[in-house]
């Protein structure tokens, strides 16, 4: 009996304490507070943004339209005949100088008509003194006549006459007078036919200098219908030719698009033309692209009813002097070209019109979050355009295309300095990299 007791208290002794160790780990696990939970960190998608500001702007349209010369001319016959000689720039393509001469017609006619004009006027002198050495007689047999009708008065009033001698001298003395008068209107019937002889002569002389046909200025020669040993009839078309002084476009420019640039400028003309506008031309081609200096020169009076645009024409001076072989041809006729106007510069709020989607723009706000505003745009220049109402400067307006385009997004936002120095750039002079 000992000896198992001895054994109960062997075996308490060993489970108790190792009884009473696993409630006290028991009980501290359960006593013991859980560590603090760490929030997850939101993560923030990257974005390109720019930040508004006002800029200088140089407002300008683009508008489209062909050449023409400023001046045309078209050689008509102006006399009847056979063309004699053709110069060997009478052909379409050549240019020519003022004065140049380029056809000749046959003027054998004309001189006949002269030389026959020239001998009635001759005959005419040759009448004029028979007459006049008539008249010197004349008018001493007028005197005789006058001085026998005195005598023959006198002595019929001593009665040593009779009636009939004295109205026998009366009536040679009206005869004398009558063929005075009518030599005296013979000299005045020369006259008047010496002067529509002369008045003949003048036009013939004036159609002789019309058989030669001149360059009125310099020019490019057209179409060409005359050849020499062709008989032509007066007021038929022998060629054409375009001046080349100067070449004008009639562009046309949306009503709507030219309203910025002229507002607040009427009435101003300037040395840049009507309005105070200045004008490029363009012709762009797969190469490059080639530009001229122009002038507006006037605007068009009507509004074309099915564009609804206005038409601006502009003045390119001396394109032919401009022209270089191989890398800036001569602004020709019918050249579909772009016309550029531009207005002196002015501060205004410029974004990318690429920004703006259905009138809305995204930005990011003070808390980092996407913001949705609502744009007015007053106009737009090739990918700019300039705000009316929405934005402000100071705003980080989105230029990038978020992955997840929700309004209150958290974005990571990086300027974009090389987007807002195209922006200057092209606003500035309207020449960016694309």
């Amino acid at each position: 009996m000992a000896s198992a007791k001895k054994l109960v208290q062997r075996a308490l002794a060993l489970v108790l304490p190792l009884a009473a160790g696993g409630a006290l780990i028991i009980l501290s696990a359960s006593l013991k507070s859980p560590p603090d939970a760490k929030p997850a960190a939101e993560s923030r998608q990257p974005v390109r943004v720019i930040t508004l500001a006002e800029i200088d702007l140089v407002p300008r349209v683009l508008g489209y339209g062909a050449v023409v010369p400023a001046r045309q001319w078209s050689a008509v016959a102006r006399v009847e005949g056979e063309i004699t000689w053709t110069s060997d720039k009478l052909a379409n393509g050549y240019l020519v100088e003022a004065g140049a001469e380029l056809l000749k017609l046959d003027d054998s006619d004309i001189r006949l008509s002269l030389a026959q004009i020239d001998a009635q006027i001759a005959a005419l002198d040759v009448k004029d003194e028979t007459v006049r050495a008539s008249l010197k007689v004349n008018r001493e047999t007028l005197a005789l006549a006058r001085a026998e009708v005195a005598r023959a008065r006198e002595l019929a009033t001593r009665s040593v006459v009779s009636k009939a001698t004295l109205e026998q001298a009366e009536r040679q003395e009206v005869t004398a007078r009558a063929a005075l008068v009518t030599l005296e209107n013979q000299l005045a019937l020369n006259d008047s036919e010496r002067s529509v002889l002369k008045a003949q002569r003048d036009i013939a002389e004036r159609s002789l200098d019309h058989v030669v046909i001149r360059a009125p200025f310099a020019l490019r020669i057209g179409g060409v219908t005359a050849e020499a040993g062709q008989y032509v009839s007066r007021g038929q078309t022998l060629f054409s030719g375009d001046g080349i002084e100067a070449a004008e476009i009639s562009a046309q420019f949306p009503i709507g698009r030219l309203s910025p640039l002229v507002r607040g400028r009427e009435g101003r003309n300037g040395s840049t033309g009507p309005l105070g506008l200045a004008a490029t031309v363009r012709l762009r081609s797969p190469v490059r692209v080639i530009e001229w200096q122009a002038t507006v020169d006037r605007v068009g009076d009507t509004i074309d009813p099915r564009t609804q645009s206005a038409t601006v024409v502009v003045r390119v001076d001396n394109p032919q002097a401009q022209a270089k072989p191989g890398e800036r041809p001569p602004l020709r006729r019918n050249m579909f070209v772009e016309v550029e106007l531009s207005a002196p510069a002015a501060k205004a709020l410029v974004i990318p019109a690429g920004a703006v989607r259905n009138g809305e723009a995204m930005i990011v706000d003070a808390d980092g979050r996407l913001a949705t505003r609502r744009v007015e745009i007053a106009y737009s220049i090739g990918r700019l355009a300039v705000v009316a109402k929405g934005l402000a400067a100071g705003d980080r307006l989105v230029v990038s295309e978020p992955a997840l385009a929700v309004t209150g997004l958290a974005v990571k936002p990086t300027e974009d300095e090389r987007l807002l120095g195209e922006l200057a750039s092209e606003a500035a002079s309207g020449n960016a990299n694309p």
